[in-house]
C-alpha cells in the first residue's frame, strides 16, 4: 500500500514469530531501506530510520558477562532514528567499567536487551544490539574493541580493524559518521 510517498511491505514469519516490515522511502532519487528489529518474544518491535554510524564488536569482560557470550555487537545510531512501533520498554541502569554506568533499554516482558546508552553521548546515541535486528547478518562490525580481553578461541582474522582497548573516532569512522555524531552531540 502507498501512503505519503512511502511504500510499506508487510509480512509475518510464523516459524520465527518475527514480524518483518520493510519500509522503503524515496528521498532525492535514492531508495532507503529502514532496518527492523524486535525483542525475543516479539512484544517490542522497532525500526532504525538511518544506517548505523559505526558498528562495534566489543570483547570487554563486561560485555561478555552481560551477554553470556564472547562479545557484543552494537550498532551506534542517533537515538532520534529509533522508532518503537509497538510494545513497552524499560530502562535499567547497570554498572560499567568506566564507573559512569550504562542504561540498557529492554523489552518490558521478556527483558531482552535492545539498546544501551553509554558515556558522554548519554541518551543522544544508542548502541543497538545487532542481534535484535531482523537482518543482523548484514551488520558486520567496523571494528573489534577491547580485544585485550577477548576469548583466546576467537580468531579475528585481520580483515576488520582490531584494537586492544578503545580508539579515536577521528582515526576510524567515516567522515559522514563523524559529522552525524558531532551534530547529535550539539543537541
Amino acid at each position: 500500500r502507498l501512503r505519503l510517498g512511502l511504500t510499506f511491505i508487510n509480512r509475518w514469519d510464523v516459524s520465527s514469530y518475527v514480524y518483518s516490515r520493510e519500509l522503503i522511502m524515496k528521498t532525492n532519487g535514492r531508495i532507503k531501506t529502514v532496518l527492523v528489529g524486535a525483542c525475543s518474544c516479539g512484544h517490542v518491535r522497532y525500526e532504525l530510520h538511518a544506517q548505523p554510524m559505526f558498528i562495534h564488536c566489543c570483547h570487554c569482560s563486561w560485555c561478555q558477562r552481560e551477554t553470556g557470550s564472547a562479545f557484543a555487537v552494537n550498532a551506534l545510531i542517533e537515538s532520534s532514528n529509533i522508532v518503537v512501533l509497538e510494545g513497552e520498554t524499560k530502562s535499567i541502569l547497570m554498572p560499567s567499567n568506566s564507573g559512569a554506568g550504562q542504561t540498557i533499554v529492554r523489552c518490558k516482558q521478556c527483558e531482552s536487551a535492545l539498546w544501551s546508552y553509554y558515556g558522554a553521548a548519554k541518551e543522544r546515541v544508542s548502541f543497538v544490539r545487532v542481534g535484535t535486528l531482523e537482518n543482523a547478518i548484514s551488520m558486520a562490525p567496523d571494528i573489534h574493541i577491547y580485544t585485550v580481553s577477548k576469548q583466546d578461541w576467537v580468531n579475528l582474522g585481520g580483515a576488520v580493524p582490531a584494537v586492544a582497548e578503545y580508539y579515536r573516532r577521528s582515526e576510524c569512522w567515516p567522515i559522514e559518521s563523524i559529522e552525524r555524531y558531532q551534530s547529535v552531540m550539539k543537541t
